[in-house]
């Protein structure tokens, strides 16, 4: 199978079902977005201080190919092809998680400025482009159909990679800096 179809070399590409689209669709650029976080995802993974964490952050780049999957396919149409489903656990998941790694760090007075180290910075990073998937997804909803379990993922996966960036902080030893802001 060739890596290259040629069917995108004027400016569209095929949603799941069929229908040709421009490739600066909302839709596209929403589950561009999901794939850009996958990617960033795949990066906070990589990282030494997550070693305990592959399972769960595999999982998560699991359903971020689900949620491409749901994004790409195209509502106005029925097809064949089976995609997969995300599920209410999904969330749970996350918000288990979210609970265990709030546990482990001290109670949040302030806000929280990025960084702090590199790899914290990479799951800020990685947050980011969540809350911008979220919004675009949001975006889409507007104009079209978007599984609302969709949104609630996106949303709890963003507070995740918040409680990780801090308990990462924390493992590595590296600062927490507040924002402290002028007055």
């Amino acid at each position: 199978m060739k890596i290259y179809t040629k069917t995108g070399d004027k400016g569209t590409t095929a949603l799941i079902g069929g229908t040709r689209v421009p490739k600066s669709h909302l839709r596209i650029e929403v589950y561009g977005t999901v794939d850009e976080l996958n990617s960033y995802i795949g990066l906070v993974r990589d990282q030494e201080v997550n070693k305990s964490r592959l399972e769960v952050l595999k999982e998560i780049q699991d359903r971020l190919f689900t949620i491409g999957a749901t994004l790409a396919t195209d509502p106005e149409k029925h097809t064949r092809m089976a995609t997969p489903d995300l599920h209410e656990e999904d969330v749970v998941l996350l918000e288990r998680e979210i609970d265990k790694y709030t546990a482990e760090v001290a109670p949040l007075r302030a806000f929280i400025l990025p960084g702090g180290h590199q790899s914290v910075s990479f799951c800020h990073l990685a947050r980011c482009v969540c809350r911008r998937a979220e919004r675009l997804a949001i975006g889409l909803q507007e104009v079209s159909e978007v599984d609302e379990l969709v949104i609630k993922y996106l949303n709890r996966l963003s507070d995740y990679l918040f409680a990780l960036c801090r308990v990462m902080t924390q493992e590595l030893g590296a600062e927490e800096i507040t924002w402290k802001p002028r007055m």
